[in-house]
């Protein structure tokens, strides 16, 4: 259909009382039918007037309501940033597959739009929440990572907890399978052995420190900054008895104290920050022993870019995404050798649907946890996110990715396997 007029499409179906677009809602249909013709996702979107837009024919996947001018105006002065703080104020509604919406977005670009007010928004919070501080980077974690267990328990795997990117190797049908699944495969590449120390920076609630004493027999130390983890894991170590085996450090990424056999970082990259990426980065090799070989797991552009605006607002406050580039030089000027680098950005988006799925199927209880929390505006933000990564990683378009990298420190030894082979062994 491209751009259509929306009271006659009604009128030929014989509705009659929808108004003519005002000004307003005409400057939107513009923006929308650029959007629209870009993707063959059909979708309808209702104007605060009345005034409606189908950009296809066809049953809409989905439909987005302006329930103000405010809410349309947010979107001509923030783009898709305006518009998704509208649906988390209340000021506009998304029914219907909200994944076929943020699919449709991507296939057309409307996230690469950023408006000059949203950059400005993004370089003020770079001041005001940036990483670089201790004490800051400390705040913005416990702001995401400090909910409580209770919290993530109820959408995340129920073997490990584990709140960073799953393997879905072939065969692979649950969740739980492909955390386990990753953290094999992460333990095997850095050839994990009983006996061995290794450090797990950002070690959540503990799933890969259990898993790596069970399976591998090797003596995990774990550093985070979240005061809320920290302390519950430091109760399921007791309850286990395993607090001669596995340790856990509450301190910042960048005071990582000793050294150790192996070194496993999961999603710490990321809160490094934009000026401190090579201080984390160093901090890691530092924790190394001579020759020691290290996994670093991390989210990272393919280029350079500003990491997406939203998500820093209102998830992860202080959060940047690096580019590969970048991380790898830091790697490189740390004295650390890059061995191998594996991209699972597809299994990122099988993970964030399995999360996603689950976040909404456990909305009720979630919310019974505290329901002053726990409201509606959190749903609308943390749902957002959830499935628009979902779609971020699965679109054809996108620029972000997740990467395995495999370093060592110093150049490997001649005794590390010669191929890949090993890490696919049925045997193994």
């Amino acid at each position: 259909m491209g751009i259509v007029n929306p009271h006659d499409q009604y009128h030929q179906s014989g509705r009659t009382d929808v108004p003519a677009p005002g000004a307003l809602s005409g400057a939107l249909t513009r923006i929308l039918g650029q959007m629209g013709s870009r993707t063959e996702i059909p979708f309808r979107v209702t104007f605060s007037n009345g005034a409606l837009y189908q950009n296809r024919e066809g049953v809409p996947r989905f439909a987005i309501t302006f329930k103000s001018r405010r809410a349309e105006l947010a979107v001509l002065r923030f783009g898709h940033v305006g518009l998704l703080e509208a649906y988390f104020d209340g000021d506009a509604d998304v029914e219907g597959d909200i994944a076929q919406g943020f699919r449709a977005a991507f296939d057309s670009g409307f996230d690469g739009r950023v408006t000059p007010l949203v950059a400005v928004r993004n370089r003020w919070h770079e001041f005001r929440f940036s990483n670089r501080s201790i004490a800051q980077a400390k705040i913005n974690s416990r702001f995401h990572y400090g909910l409580g267990e209770a919290f993530y328990r109820l959408w995340l795997d129920r073997i490990g907890m584990m709140y960073t990117c799953a393997y879905w190797k072939e065969g692979t049908t649950t969740l739980e399978q492909a955390q386990v699944n990753k953290m094999d495969h992460v333990c095997r590449k850095v050839g994990l052995k009983a006996g061995e120390t290794f450090v797990d920076i950002g070690c959540g609630w503990g799933g890969l420190l259990f898993h790596a004493w069970e399976h591998y027999g090797a003596l995990g130390t774990g550093v985070n900054n979240t005061t809320e983890q920290v302390d519950e894991l430091r109760v399921k170590l007791a309850e286990r008895g395993l607090a001669d085996k596995i340790s856990v450090v509450e301190c910042d990424f960048r005071e990582i104290p000793g050294q150790y056999d192996k070194l496993l970082s999961v999603g710490t990259l990321e809160h490094a920050g934009r000026d401190g990426l090579k201080r984390v980065v160093q901090a890691h090799a530092d924790a190394m022993k001579p020759g020691a070989l290290g996994m670093i797991h991390f989210i990272g552009h393919v280029g350079v870019y500003d990491t997406e605006f939203y998500i820093r607002r209102h998830i992860f406050p202080g959060g940047w995404i690096p580019s590969l580039a970048l991380a790898i030089e830091a790697m490189e000027q740390s004295g650390l050798e890059v061995i191998d680098v594996e991209n699972l950005r597809r299994h990122y988006a099988l993970t964030l649907d399995a999360w996603a799925e689950r976040f909404d199927g456990h909305w009720d209880e979630i919310h019974a946890l505290d329901p002053a929390r726990f409201d509606e505006r959190f749903r609308r933000k943390w749902r957002t996110y959830l499935w628009s990564c979902a779609e971020m990683f699965r679109s054809k378009n996108g620029h972000t990715h997740l990467f395995q990298v495999l370093v060592s420190k110093g150049n490997i030894g001649s005794n590390y396997p010669m191929s890949r082979a090993f890490l696919y062994s049925q045997s193994n």
